[in-house]
C-alpha cells in the first residue's frame, strides 16, 4: 500500500456494500481514517465490524442522504469521532427503469433525491470546514451513463449527468480554496447494482461481456483505486474531471 491517505478522514456513503465498501476498504488501508454512511443498517453493521477488525480507524452512521437533518447529523456524530472531513466520496445512487410518458412525479423525485440531490446536501455539509483549512477533495460516483445509455434507463442517466455538471461547478467554485471536486464513471461493475440491472434486463448479461474491450465485468475494487488516487495529493493537480472506470466501454462506436 502506498498509504496515500495518512491523515486523511474520508466520509463514503452508500458505504455498506458494492463499490463504496470497496473505497471505504482501500481508503482505509490507505491510511485515512473513515467514516460510513447508508441506510441499510445490518449491512452497514458487518461492514464496519470487518474494517474494524483490520485495525483501522473507522466510525459508521445510518443515515438518509436525502434529508438534509439527516445529513447534518451524520457528519456531525462522524466528524465528532474521526474529525473534520477532508474527502467526501458520494457513492449512494439508485438505478432508475421508468417511460417518460408514465413515471410520476414522486418516482421521478426519488431518483434525483439520491442520486444528484444527496451528493450536493453531504458537499453543502462537508465544504466549509474543507475551505476553512484549505484542503479537501470531494469524489462523486456518476456513471457510464451520464454520457452513453441505453433504451429503459429513463431518468438514470439524466440524474447522472447532471452530477458530472455540479462536478465541473463545484470544481470551479472550491478550487480557489484548493478543494478540490471530481467524478469517477464506472460502466459495468459487479454490484447488486449491476444484479438488478442483469435481472431486468436478462439478454444484457452476455452481452455486456461481449462489447468489452477488455473482455470482463469490472470490480469494485477497480473503482475503488481510482477514486483513492483523485481522493488523494496524488492527484493535486485533477479537478473538475470525469474519470471512465469502464474497461474500455465508452470509445467504442458499436
Amino acid at each position: 500500500m502506498t498509504e496515500r491517505l495518512i491523515d486523511e478522514v474520508v466520509l463514503v456513503t452508500g458505504a455498506a456494500r458494492g463499490i463504496g465498501r470497496a473505497v471505504a476498504e482501500k481508503a482505509a488501508a490507505e491510511g485515512a481514517a473513515v467514516g460510513l454512511i447508508d441506510v441499510l443498517a445490518g449491512e452497514l453493521a458487518r461492514t464496519t465490524a470487518e474494517l474494524r477488525a483490520t485495525g483501522a480507524r473507522v466510525a459508521a452512521v445510518v443515515g438518509d442522504i436525502t434529508d438534509e437533518n439527516a445529513v447534518a447529523k451524520a457528519v456531525g456524530e462522524l466528524s465528532s469521532e474521526l474529525g473534520p472531513a477532508t474527502v467526501l466520496v458520494n457513492n449512494a445512487g439508485k438505478n432508475a427503469y421508468a417511460d417518460a410518458t408514465r413515471m410520476t412525479v414522486a418516482e421521478w423525485d426519488s431518483v434525483f433525491d439520491v442520486d444528484l440531490k444527496g451528493a450536493w446536501l453531504m458537499a453543502r455539509q462537508v465544504l466549509p470546514s474543507m475551505i476553512e483549512n484549505r484542503h479537501g477533495a470531494i469524489v462523486n460516483i456518476a456513471s457510464i451513463h451520464s454520457s452513453l445509455t441505453t433504451a429503459g434507463m429513463f431518468p438514470y442517466a439524466a440524474a447522472k449527468s447532471g452530477l458530472v455538471g455540479m462536478t465541473r461547478s463545484l470544481a470551479l467554485d472550491v478550487g480557489p480554496h484548493n478543494v478540490r471536486v471530481n467524478a469517477v464513471s464506472p460502466g459495468y461493475i459487479a454490484t447488486d447494482l449491476l444484479e438488478e440491472f442483469f435481472t431486468t434486463f436478462p439478454a444484457e448479461r452476455e452481452h455486456a461481456l461481449d462489447v468489452h474491450p477488455l473482455g470482463r465485468i469490472g470490480t469494485p475494487a477497480d473503482v475503488a483505486e481510482v477514486v483513492c488516487f483523485l481522493a488523494s495529493r496524488a492527484a493535486a493537480f485533477v479537478t473538475g474531471a470525469n474519470w471512465a472506470v469502464d474497461g474500455g466501454l465508452g470509445v467504442r462506436s458499436a
